[in-house]
């Protein structure tokens, strides 16, 4: 197979027929747009199944890239290797609309490090006198897009719509909205609350589609809903104990970053594992073993 791309977390390869793609999810780890030197035990299992998982809920609203989750080495070649299996999807390649759509339902993160500092979300007018992880009258679009230097740039809508379209953009706006509307509803359903997230689209044969990962807890911030309470920090799913690490470590966001000591890792793990269960009702183990028989299929 030919590398095509390798990011934070996925590598890509070309698969024989030129139409379709290979997805691997490694256990890389990263943020603040930095890579990390360690990994995170079985991270990329979990981002592919739920994404694989949220892929098939959302089908009714948007088409998506994914054609199977769980390949066969038949499918794709001698190339495909036992250390893939659980990891890898086979998608349709499509033209990437270089527009982050990132939905907020609470406040958090970013969002709230502006609203303390400006009394603003995302440059928008925001209600006074809210508190950290209050959740907002209504969910809001903030999009943002990358940069010459590849970093994500937040930017207004009007602004995304000069540079991608009107009609895009306000169709990414009503797609992301319908689709954090049916996430949260499922995140709800499992004891969990979907704080903000973040979609990335792409066109096939003209069509928007929804690629690369989908409510997964590298894209999302999920909260226990038992003990969630305004103005408190919430028990988290996400990797924010990573970025709680890192924003105590004294580290300037530039590259290299320090090291990471075991227990955020393990920490990670367990959360991230913890989420994919609480949400499809199965188990990571479950997800490996029928991605080996269909390895062998």
């Amino acid at each position: 197979m030919k590398k095509i791309y390798s990011g934070k977390v996925r590598d890509v390869y070309e698969l024989s027929d030129g139409n379709t793609l290979l997805m691997v999810a490694s256990d890389r780890v990263s943020a603040f747009d930095v890579i990390m030197n360690e990994t995170v035990m079985n991270k990329g299992v979990i981002l592919n199944a739920l994404s694989s998982f949220f892929m098939d809920q959302t089908r009714s609203i948007v088409p998506n890239h994914l054609v199977s989750s769980k390949p066969s080495k038949r499918q794709v070649g001698d190339d495909f290797s036992e250390e893939m299996i659980g990891r890898s999807s086979i998608v349709r390649r499509c033209e990437m609309v270089q527009v982050e759509a990132i939905v907020r339902g609470y406040l958090a993160g970013s969002a709230y490090k502006e609203y303390q500092r400006a009394g603003t979300i995302h440059d928008m007018a925001a209600p006074a006198n809210l508190r950290l992880a209050e959740k907002l009258p209504t969910p809001i679009f903030t999009p943002s897009v990358k940069n010459n230097v590849g970093h994500d740039e937040n930017v207004s809508i009007e602004r995304a719509s000069d540079l991608y379209g009107k009609v895009l953009v306000k169709e990414i706006e009503r797609l992301s909205l319908a689709l954090f509307a049916l996430g949260s509803e499922i995140a709800r359903e499992a004891g969990l609350i979907l704080a903000d997230t973040k979609f990335e689209f792409g066109l096939i044969e003209g069509e928007l589609a929804l690629a690369d990962e989908v409510f997964t807890p590298d894209s999302s911030r999920y909260w226990d809903g038992a003990t969630h309470r305004a103005g408190v920090e919430p028990v988290q799913f996400d990797k924010q104990p990573l970025r709680d690490y890192l924003e105590g470590s004294g580290w300037d966001k530039v590259p290299p970053p320090p090291q990471i000591p075991v227990e955020v890792l393990v920490s990670l793990s367990d959360r991230y594992k913890s989420a994919y269960s609480r949400i499809t009702g199965s188990t990571i183990e479950r997800w490996i073993e029928e991605c080996g028989d269909a390895y062998i299929s």
